[in-house]
């Protein structure tokens, strides 16, 4: 798993996005229809930023922020960690690891966006080999 490249791991699947533009409530709502706990901020095919349901609830919410008004470009988290599609999962997992953060938008060799990991995606994959284990075992119990 670590070994795999992060083109593997994402395919050609969709991500969330917004503009700097979009309202909080906005971007709560494409998280939502997206059902993902973080939407990328673009512009141009370059990520700018990232809104996640902790900074919605923390800068937002608790602090009694318009959220039908104030701008995601206010409050979105602007130093973004970025890796290469070409680069193997692990080395990801362990930025993410390192640098506190569950999302990491993915890049292609002119900085444009081509995709968004999740740690979510490692626990996907972890899911799918124990399943694939469960099934060559219950294929091993039926030869004994």
């Amino acid at each position: 798993m670590p070994y795999r490249s992060i083109q593997n791991v994402i395919g050609s699947r969709p991500f969330p996005t917004a503009q700097p533009t979009n309202t909080i409530r906005e971007c709560a709502h494409i998280m939502k229809e997206w059902k993902s706990s973080a939407v990328l901020v673009v512009e141009d095919g370059r990520p700018t930023g990232i809104l996640t349901e902790r900074d919605i609830v923390f800068r937002c919410v608790a602090l009694d922020c318009p959220l039908d008004t104030l701008q995601v470009g206010r409050v979105m988290t602007r130093k973004l960690q970025t890796i290469a599609v070409d680069r193997p999962f692990g080395h990801a997992l362990h930025l993410m690891y390192e640098g506190g953060f569950r999302h990491m938008p993915v890049v292609d060799e002119q900085g444009k966006v081509v995709g968004l990991l999740s740690a979510q995606d490692a626990l996907a994959m972890d899911g799918h080999q124990l399943e694939q284990e469960l099934v060559r075992r219950e294929e091993i119990t039926v030869v004994l």
